[in-house]
Order: C-alpha cells, then structure tokens, then sequence
C-alpha cells in the first residue's frame, strides 16, 4: 500500500480539528488548495523525497526541521530558503543555521520537479510544509492532510534567526518564551520536540552534558549512567564536534513515540529534550508520560501542533511571491 494510502493513526478528533481550524483561524489556506492548479502536488514531492531518503536516510528529519527553523522566523514564508542577495543577508548564516540545518538541494529538486509539471503554481513555503507531513508519514509517522495557499516572501531576517529560534542549551523558561512568541503551548512543545524520535545531532550541541555540566566538574545529573558511558565514548571530551549521535537510540530512523520512553529513563539526547520530563513541577512532565504511554496521544498531538505552527502568519493571496527558484526572489 502506498504511503499516500496509508490509514491515517490520528484519531477523529484530530480531522475534526483540521476542518475547524482551516474555517475557523486561518481561511486562507486550504487543504485543497492545489486541487485543480496542481493535483498531483503530493505524488511529485513524494516521489522527491523517497529519492533523497534512499540516498540519505536523514532526508526526512532535515527537512521536517526546515520547516520548523522557517516558521519561527516570520512565520512560515520560505524566509530560510533564501541565498545571500543585495538587500538579502540570508537566514542560513544565522548561528542557529549555520552548519546545523541542511536539506536545502532536496527542497530544490522538489521545487524543480514541480515546475516542470505547475509551473509558478507551488510556493516554496507549501513545499517546505508539504514536505514535513510526506516525511513524517514515510518514516511511519501519522498521516494528514496539510493546509496549503501559502506564498513566499522577499526578504530574509538573519537577526531574527538569531533570537527567536530555540538554542539547544536553553532551559525551560526561554524554552516556553520561544513557543509562547509564536502562540504555541506547552502541549505544542513537548509534541513539536517530539520530531526528536528521528534524526541526528552533532556532539557539540550536547557534549557539554557529559563532562562539566554548568561548571558542576561532572556530568548533567538526569543522563542515565550507561547512556552516559555510550555518550562519552562517541563524544570524547575535546573530541571532534561534529561526530553525530542518533538522537532516539532505539528507533533513529522511524517516527514513533520512543523519544518519551527515552525521557522517562533519562535518555533524551539534548539538554532541551530531558529537562521537559526532568523538570520537576513543569507541566511538561505530564505531557511526556501521556505521550510516552500511548502513541496514539502523541500522534493526535503532533498533527494538531504541526499544523498550528505551519500557520504562524502565513503570506496569503496578494502578498509575497511564487518564488521560481527557492534560492532567490523574482
């Protein structure tokens, strides 16, 4: 069966949800949008991204993250897709993106491939939400249907980059005060951050867990000793940062509720992954043991905060552009 068919895990409340919240909050975008401008939208980029996948089997995480890393600056507008220009300082220098963030030829490709079948029809901001749902569905994650009509903007915002979106050494309260910014919750964020059950991170944004955690001379006290030791020996202190860990060590590869069963056993990978579980009196707590309990919770949750987040202020109708080359304005 293809994935396209695949019976969606999300339970009713969730489509529920969708239709509300497509009449209800932003009518602009529409699941669909493309129906007779594009109807094979989904198929092309599909396609896309098994390609990418089989080539890198972190296709899928890197562009759920473009994704995420577009909408919290300026809302979801294709901002970070953007290449240094005159008047243009790109947000992929920004010391989040730098290095860290990746994805960007598969974006391309996709946006080539529906050129050539929709020509200066499809939004690389559509394409970018588009992509977060086939990729989280393809790695056996729930299927839904993403709202689309976004068009895509003419200027970047490096500065924003820079202290709007969330740092992997933050702590709790600059963790809420990043969400709460773009009107996301606590419910938003332990389910957004669950897109951590696949993908990698770097050492160097979680060695300083392992060795002398806030100048204490030891280790982050909520690591689990022997994922501890397995930690220590793929990031050895003044080892190279760059040497990438999973950061599900169970399912690396599969989007499924396993990143909350690795918290509640002091397993998660990024201090700002553990300290939602290990925060004690947080609200987060409790959202961690739901999800960890039932991937049913988790799934229904994720659904309704992706497509809260893909509609932080969307460009819509007149404004902004279809961008012809992702890289570059018109």
């Amino acid at each position: 069966m293809s994935v396209l068919m695949r019976v969606p895990i999300a339970t009713f409340l969730v489509l529920i949800f969708v239709t509300v919240f497509e009449k209800g909050c932003n009518a602009q975008l529409s699941t669909t949008f493309y129906a007779t401008t594009c109807p094979n939208i989904s198929s092309v980029v599909l396609n896309v991204i098994q390609q990418a996948q089989r080539a890198d089997v972190r296709a899928a995480p890197k562009l759920i993250r473009l994704h995420f890393h577009d909408c919290f600056v300026d809302g979801c507008d294709g901002s970070l897709l953007l290449d240094n220009a005159d008047g243009i300082l790109s947000e992929k220098d920004a010391f989040p993106n730098a290095g860290s963030v990746d994805g960007f030829g598969i974006v391309d490709n996709m946006k080539t491939a529906l050129e050539s079948v929709c020509p200066g029809v499809v939004s690389c901001a559509d394409i970018l939400a588009l992509a977060s749902q086939i990729s989280v569905n393809l790695v056996g994650g729930p299927s839904y249907s993403v709202p689309l009509g976004r068009r895509d903007g003419r200027t970047a915002n490096r500065a924003g980059a820079n202290t709007e979106l969330p740092s992997p050494f933050a702590n709790l309260d600059e963790l809420r005060s990043n969400f709460s910014a773009k009107g996301l919750d606590s419910t938003d964020l332990v389910a957004l951050s669950g897109a951590h059950t696949f993908g990698r991170a770097k050492c160097n944004t979680f060695s300083h867990r392992l060795y002398n955690f806030a100048n204490s001379g030891g280790p982050d006290q909520t690591i689990e000793p022997t994922y501890l030791e397995t930690l220590r020996q793929t990031c050895p202190q003044n080892g190279a940062g760059t040497t990438l860990e999973n950061l599900d060590q169970s399912t690396p590869d599969e989007f499924d509720n396993e990143y909350f069963e690795n918290l509640q056993s002091g397993k998660g990978l990024l201090q700002t992954d553990q300290l939602l579980f290990s925060s004690t009196g947080s609200d987060t707590v409790a959202i961690v043991d739901r999800f960890g309990d039932s991937e049913t919770e988790f799934f229904d949750a994720f659904v309704r905060s992706i497509i809260k987040m893909g509609n932080i202020a969307p460009l819509t109708g007149t404004q902004g552009e279809i961008r012809a080359d992702c890289k570059r304005v018109n």
